[in-house]
């Protein structure tokens, strides 16, 4: 059976005239999170943001701030998958350097 689906036609038109393709929902997103500690410096936070996040460096400043200040910060929103993965980048850089950087992610 066919996942083509027929709309309603036009007045004076016939069934097939109109065709609708199938929907596609979107995945769902999860935004990925940097934590504020006492020992992970601010210039290692702003290197993540762009080599992970490929964030510019102005943008990676502001994010890195906002960390610093508010205690958290959004580096961005992706599917399941690729969050999970930025999360394990981020966590393996960080311990690779002997930072306690902790980056989370949780549903938007």
């Amino acid at each position: 059976m066919s996942d083509i689906h027929y709309a309603e036609p036009p007045a004076g038109g016939s069934q097939a005239d109109v065709l609708e393709e199938p929907r596609v929902k979107e995945p769902p997103r999860y935004a990925v999170l940097l934590h504020n500690d006492d020992y992970t410096s601010m210039e290692f936070v702003v290197q993540i943001l762009c080599e992970v996040f490929f964030k510019t460096m102005d943008d990676a400043t502001s994010i890195m701030l906002k960390v610093h200040r508010e205690g958290v910060a959004k580096c961005g929103a992706y599917t399941k998958e690729v969050a999970e993965t930025k999360v394990r980048q981020v966590t393996l850089r960080a311990r690779l350097a002997e930072f306690p950087l902790k980056c989370t992610m949780e549903p938007e």
